[in-house]
This record gives C-alpha cells, structure tokens and sequence, in this order.
C-alpha cells in the first residue's frame, strides 16, 4: 500500500520566537529558513509580517531566500494585515497567506464580543480577501480546541466556500486529550462540506503535554499537515515538536503515513535552533536531547553492547547522531566499564576487570560520571596495588 503524505508545517520563526527571550534578528532568521529547507519541511511560516517592521523585513527576505519551500505569513482577519502580509510574500516562489480568527465560545464572548454569525462573516471576508492575493490560503480556527464540534464544521464549510486551500485546527491552549482531538478532526473529515478541496491541519499545543500525541491522533485521522517547531519550543509550554512526529511516523510503519524529512539533519537543526536562540534543549528530550541515546544503567549497558535494538528503537545514525553513549557511572556494570576502557586501549581479562571494577565502584560514588581520565588512572593504580 502506498504511504500517504503528512506535509510539515514549521513555525519554528514564528510560533517558536514567541518564546520570551528568543528574539531573532533578520540574518538569523534567513539561516534558520535555510537550514529549514534543507531539512525538508513543505511549509515555512517566516512570521507575522505586520506586528512589526523587522518582522516584515525578515518575512520578506525569507520570500526571497527559500528555494523549495511554501513560505507563509501569519496574519488576523483583518484587512490590513493580510494586505502587509502579501506585500511580504510577494517574491516568494510559493507564497501562502494564514489567516483566521477565534471560533470557542470563550474567544467570541469575550475576545470579539460578537456572534457566531458574524465570526463566519469575518472568517470568510478574510479568507476572500486573501486569495485575491495568493492561491494558496490557509484559515485557522483559535482555539479549535474548545469550539463546539457542529459550529466549527460550519466555520469551515463557509471558508472552504471562499477558497481555503488548508484548515487549520488549533488546540490553542493545550487543552485536548488525544482522543477528543482525533475524533474532531475525524467528524470535521465527515462533515465540513467541501473537504476534499482543502487539507486538514494540526497546530497542538503542549500545556498538558499532549502536542505530539494530539498531532499524530490528528493525522491518524484525517488531518494531513502537522504545525510544529524545531525542539518544540512555542508560547507557554511550547508546541507540537517536529523531529518527534516525523520519527514516530517512521517507526511506525503500519500508519501508511510519511513525511518528506531528511531525518539525518534533524541534531543539526536542532542544535542550530537552540544555539541561536539561547534555549537549552533539555537532556532527556525525545529524539534531540543529549541523553536520547545515552545508557548508564548497567543492564540497560550490557543489552544495548550486545545489540543496539535491545533498549533504542531509533538508530542515532537516522537522526544524525553518531553513535550511542555508555555513561559511566555507579549505576553501571562490568560489561560497560569493559566496553569503555577498550574503546581507550585496555583489553582487560575477567580478574583484571574484577579487581578495576572494584576501584571503579569506589570512585563512581564519589562522581556523578566517570571519564576516560579517570578510568585511566583506575587501571594504573590498580595495576600497582594503591587503593584510590
């Protein structure tokens, strides 16, 4: 059967510099679009060009730059944002126009004190408006989340009349468990009018920490785009995290569901995104963090030293890794203390490694990690009888 494609949709310089302190200037945002579009991703969203004239400015210098890539700019149903948001994208070679408003009762009630008739008209009037500029328009529904199931089927049949070429469903604040959010994408598949004409679309936030786990109940499905960032970083508790859905779609074969991401990039890009904008990645992080492939547990050692499918389900290498860690620490056992000082020139028998691992025990109680020095000098104080 053939793999159906789940395009990726990063606002990693959009959604991702909303983080405070993460502010890029224009130089750094084009390097990030590039890395971006070697990585693979189908869709870029360079920003929100009318909150502010640099935003603009590196919207449009990323129109220019990316060479495969959508490029997209984020804007309110407001004419005068989508206006500045098409003057942004004009040199781009495929621009597209996101554009939408808030659909909760919540958003309406006391963030647009309207009615549910005037959020369509406003919703399709924006919609329209865009796509006399772009072919290419995708409308999001805030807070989609926590908006009524048949309203918001309604919202979307209207805009898809006006032309929308994308849907996007926003758990916007992080709200959703994984199968409520699968079942509203499922019943938006079933009932918004026009749906073949557009492509449905997660944006999930991970306030409960569901993100990834409402984006792949979303494309399980229906939903075909996933809006994600690098690292997952985001306002709040951060957003969907790419290189987490583009490694479960691979890992899991049978969901017949496939990006087109070059996963080998995907440290890279990571460590580009958290260099730049000064925001750690935290060590055990799915896929990215530092202790991804790390072992220190001895049983945990000895099973990966034997074969490396015994505890790691990914292949470091696929994800631009080069190779699996065995820490040392007082957690670890002989085979991995053995592994270790072979890997520096020791080739210890079974009472040599008794007697060493002795001392290595003795110093790893004393250290939270124990290094090539200090096996070193393990071995040469065993060697000649002093206890360290």
């Amino acid at each position: 059967m053939n793999k159906q494609r789940v395009y990726i949709f990063d606002t990693t310089l959009r959604d991702g510099e909303q983080v405070p302190g993460c502010k890029l200037d224009k130089e750094q945002k084009i390097k990030i679009a590039r890395k971006l579009d070697e990585l693979g991703v189908d869709v870029i969203e360079a920003g929100f060009p009318v909150s502010s004239p640099g935003d603009f400015d590196a919207v449009q210098a990323i129109a220019k730059e990316v060479k495969n890539a959508t490029v997209c700019g984020l804007t309110r149903a407001v004419k005068n944002d989508i206006e500045v948001a098409a003057q942004a994208l004009k040199q781009a070679k495929k621009p597209r126009i996101h554009t939408g408003i808030g659909t909760s009762d919540s958003h309406i009630k006391y963030k647009f004190n309207a009615s549910k008739e005037e959020i369509i008209e406003r919703a399709v009037e924006a919609v329209s408006y865009a796509k006399t500029f772009v072919d290419d328009v995708e409308f999001y529904a805030e807070d989609a989340g926590r908006t009524d199931n048949e309203f918001l089927a309604q919202v979307c049949t209207e805009v898809v009349r006006a032309g929308a070429t994308v849907l996007n469903i926003p758990d916007t604040t992080g709200y959703c468990l994984p199968e409520e959010y699968g079942a509203k994408i499922k019943y938006l598949s079933e009932h918004v009018v026009g749906i073949e004409k557009a492509v449905l679309s997660c944006h999930c936030h991970n306030d409960l920490g569901l993100a990834t786990a409402n984006a792949i109940s979303g494309v399980v499905n229906g939903a075909r785009q996933i809006e994600c960032t690098i690292n997952g970083i985001g306002e709040r508790a951060g957003n969907t995290a790419l290189e987490e859905v583009v490694m479960i779609l691979r890992q899991h074969p049978y969901l017949n569901l496939e990006t087109k991401i070059d996963s080998k990039l995907l440290n890279e890009v990571s460590r580009l995104v958290s260099d730049t904008m000064g925001m750690m990645v935290q060590p055990n992080k799915a896929i990215v963090g530092a202790n991804a492939f790390a072992h220190s547990s001895g049983i945990h050692q000895d099973g990966v030293i034997k074969n490396r499918a015994t505890y790691e389900i990914i292949n470091p290498e696929d994800v631009g890794v080069n190779a699996s860690s065995i820490v040392l620490t007082a957690r670890s056992g002989r085979a991995a203390l053995a592994y270790r000082a072979k890997n520096i020139g020791y080739e210890l028998t079974k009472l040599q490694l008794d007697t060493v691992y002795q001392e290595f025990l003795r110093v790893a109680d004393r250290k939270k990690q124990v290094e090539n020095d200090d096996i070193h000098r393990i071995i040469e104080h065993c060697k000649i009888g002093i206890a360290l």
